[in-house]
């Protein structure tokens, strides 16, 4: 394979990429940073987001080029070969996509090499969301800016699904003024029927390519992520990958629950040491949410007080016949995370930023578990409005 074969196949995937549909992050990243990383879970669309960064700015010009480090041709030459060639002919931004997958074990020297030897030149890079900051990539840090790139909001769905542009709120937003955003929705599309598919299959950019097959995709999705990326990134054997395969049913079929470290063990044959660090991976994975008390001692943060799937979509994936109570939770979860501190509650379901306390349930929750408990509030499913402090769960999807 030689290097213009790269250009060709980079032109070709660029020319490809629609435009249509833009994820929240494109616009909230500093593109003229001169190295940026963009990680996230398999399927969210990183790589569809440096393309049409590139269409957007490259149109006609070969100053961008795009590479995949699982492409064959670094099987016998090294990134930095490629970044030489492409600065000697005149580039400026190389796009690089799962560095995790590069066959060398020294993806970071490379790119701080790149960085350090090519001053004209701009990187970004996507990376799995099993990349640990703190750890494998501090060497990075004064030279990188990092961005988390999370699936689709269901605000972006709505976009996707050509029901209408409506733009993010913060949280207080919401809790203040839920009555007149979700007015101002509902006036333009039929809500509950939208956010019943939502959950289904709405949270990966990728459920439009084959509707019907989504549901296996997810689950090979999965697979790919425990097989071939988690193994590039952590020193696992493929005995502990089985083992957290098992567990991943188990926990479809059960989550939200207060796990016992020592039972889900014994039920997966392993040790509660293992447990634990298996709930931290498949967390990082980006296929776990885990909650804790929110208390500082390393006993309590050591065992999460509840454990979801990461989104609704893997739940209805790995386990069809969810409970819609899980479901409803595992979508407030989810979509919070993004720009939010989420603990577990002792008597509501969520604490959030240390502030507020959330109970999730159907339109005839009460506030009976949080009567008594100040900045409580009711995340209400299956209603178009809310009143007061009880707020229309779908509504949460509005986030970002």
């Amino acid at each position: 394979m030689e290097i213009t074969d790269i250009y060709i196949n980079s032109t070709r995937l660029v020319n490809s990429v629609g435009m249509s549909h833009i994820r929240y992050l494109y616009d909230a990243i500093d593109w003229d940073s001169r190295m940026i990383c963009i990680k996230g879970a398999r399927g969210v669309g990183k790589t569809t987001l440096m393309l049409q960064r590139i269409k957007q700015l490259f149109p006609k010009t070969e100053q961008a080029v795009y590479i995949s480090l699982d492409d064959l041709w670094f099987t016998e030459h090294r990134l930095i070969d490629l970044a030489e060639y492409h600065f000697l002919h005149g580039g400026t931004h190389l796009f690089v996509d799962e560095v995790h997958r590069y066959p060398y074990d020294n993806w970071i020297q490379e790119l701080k090499n790149i960085y350090d030897r090519y001053p004209g030149l701009h990187i970004v890079f996507t990376g799995s969301s099993l990349l640990q900051i703190d750890f494998s990539l501090a060497d990075l840090s004064r030279r990188c800016v990092f961005y988390t790139l999370q699936g689709l909001s269901f605000r972006e769905f709505l976009a996707f699904e050509e029901k209408g542009v409506f733009p993010a709120f913060t949280l207080e937003q919401i809790l203040k003024e839920h009555l007149a955003i979700a007015s101002d929705v509902v006036s333009q599309v039929t809500i509950i029927p939208l956010f019943e598919e939502y959950l289904k299959h709405g949270y990966y950019p990728f459920y439009k390519e084959a509707p019907a097959s989504y549901p296996l995709r997810l689950q090979q999705v999965v697979t790919t992520i425990l097989e071939n990326d988690l193994p590039a990134v952590e020193k696992v054997e493929y005995v502990s990958i089985k083992k957290m395969k098992r567990l991943l049913v188990i926990l479809s079929q059960m989550v939200p629950f207060t796990p016992n470290m020592t039972k889900v063990g014994e039920s997966i044959e392993t040790t509660r040491q293992s447990v634990v660090r298996m709930f931290q991976i498949l967390e990082r994975a980006a296929l776990l949410i885990t909650l804790y008390s929110g208390k500082s001692n390393m006993q309590q943060l050591a065992k999460p007080e509840k454990v979801y799937l990461d989104n609704t979509n893997l739940m209805y994936a790995l386990s069809p016949t969810s409970d819609i109570g899980n479901i409803r939770e595992t979508f407030f979860a989810n979509q919070l995370k993004q720009n939010h501190q989420i603990a577990f509650s002792g008597q509501g379901d969520f604490r959030i930023d240390d502030t507020y306390t959330f109970e999730v349930g159907g339109k005839y929750k009460t506030f009976e578990q949080v009567k008594d408990i100040p900045d409580s509030y009711l995340a209400i499913d299956g209603v178009e409005y809310g009143t007061g402090n009880r707020v229309p769960l779908w509504l949460f999807g509005f986030l970002y």
